[in-house]
């Protein structure tokens, strides 16, 4: 068995195994469709390679070339619309399909020209470049934040369009692809190409594996770290964002602030109004939360109705100003299936860290400022004075229960 056989051999059964890695995470989510593309892809990939197997049982080899080049096409498509599910991009249907049936008539007739004809070689290996190249496109459109692996990906896909363009000049330095297409795997090219196939179809699967577990990791985490009802981080995950926050604004030597919420008289709406209402009430506020908070603030939901969201860069004076914006803007906002004179309203408890300070201790004294806002008639916003005083300054007034 020739060296080329030998590798062919390996690509084939790579394939296999790639395939099934790939239906492996899909089945880890019915819904993960990039997954079973790319599976078919590599499924693709076993019988290309098991055409170019058979092509020395054939007297007249013309068929089963154009197949193999037809059914290789046919998975860098299929890699391609994986790649487009992953990144959020609609896959270019229409371009790459006719691009299929034009490259594969076109080397159909190249077939009558000279064995070691440029052209015939140039026809056979730039469509594989092309749609590495839109493969490339694709990764690169996206509008998702890209990684480290991402911009690998990318790198590898230009190097791999690349190398299928240079095959037609390997194989003229090398002394062509053989007489006939059943002498292909006992020349010397054959060994390179199926060398470098194995290289960047394994480079290339490999990258993309890693990006889907990453992103399924990523998932399960977010999952196991967000509240379901509100949408914010559960009590667990707001610490762990909140230290971080914390550290970060102290390497920076910028403020950081707390603002604790908790929503007033909830025990009452549930009573009255239903669990479903209650559970409204939540998702309202953690909306509007949501959305008054700036990108690199961090909000979480901390208990049944009470809420917490931590403000790098912001001093005390600008967090009571968030506090008492938001518990404003909050009073004033109509719920889905209260009555319509009915308002809900929320008390504040605001705290700025000290230098001596951990984030337990910041978020005791934002704490206990809440409890002297529920105490002083709730609907308002007290602020704490800091460690050393141990007293908060009631800079907000009561607007009603």
């Amino acid at each position: 068995m020739s060296g080329a056989n030998f590798i062919l051999l390996i690509n084939l059964s790579v394939a296999g195994l790639l395939a099934a890695a790939f239906m492996a995470v899909a089945f880890h989510d019915v819904g993960r469709a990039p997954a079973r593309w790319l599976a078919s892809g590599y499924l693709l990939g076993i019988a290309y390679f098991a055409i170019e197997f058979s092509i020395p049982a054939f007297t007249d080899a013309r068929l089963p070339v154009v197949a193999a080049f037809a059914v290789f096409l046919g998975a860098t498509i299929a890699f391609n619309v994986g790649l487009a599910g992953k990144y959020g991009v609609a896959p270019p249907w229409p371009s790459m399909l006719f691009f299929l049936a034009a490259a594969t008539i076109a080397v159909y007739v190249v077939q009558d020209l000279p064995r070691q004809s440029l052209a015939r070689m140039m026809a056979y290996q730039l469509p594989y470049a092309v749609m590495q190249f839109v493969g490339l496109a694709i990764v690169w459109s996206s509008r998702q934040r890209r990684g480290r692996l991402d911009r690998i990906l990318m790198a590898v896909l230009v190097a791999s369009g690349l190398q299928f363009a240079s095959k037609p000049f390997i194989a003229h330095a090398l002394g062509g692809w053989g007489a006939d297409p059943q002498a292909y795997l006992q020349s010397s090219y054959a060994l390179v190409s199926q060398s470098l196939g194995t290289v960047f179809g394994l480079a290339l699967a490999l990258l993309m594996l890693a990006i889907l577990v990453r992103d399924v990791l990523a998932e399960v985490t977010s999952k196991s770290e967000t509240d379901t009802l509100s949408g914010l981080l559960n009590r667990g995950a707001f610490t762990r964002q909140a230290e971080l926050a914390v550290l970060g604004a102290m390497r920076q030597g910028v403020p950081v602030a707390l603002v604790i919420a908790d929503l007033d008289h909830f025990k009452s709406i549930n009573d009255n109004f239903g669990h479903a209402s209650g559970d409204r009430v939540i998702e309202t506020f953690a909306g509007f939360l949501r959305e008054a908070a700036a990108g690199h603030h961090v909000a979480g939901r901390i208990g049944g109705e009470e809420f917490a969201i931590i403000l790098p860069g912001t001093n005390i004076a600008a967090a009571r100003l968030f506090a008492e914006g938001t518990r404003s803007a909050f009073g004033a906002l109509p719920i889905d299936g209260l009555p319509a004179d009915n308002r809900c309203t929320a008390s504040f408890g605001v705290a700025e860290l000290h230098p001596s300070e951990e984030i337990a201790d910041l978020m005791r004294r934002a704490d206990e400022a809440l409890y002297r806002a529920k105490n002083a008639g709730r609907d308002c916003v007290r602020v704490s004075a800091g460690p050393a005083g141990g007293q908060s300054s009631a800079n907000s007034v009561a607007q009603g229960i």
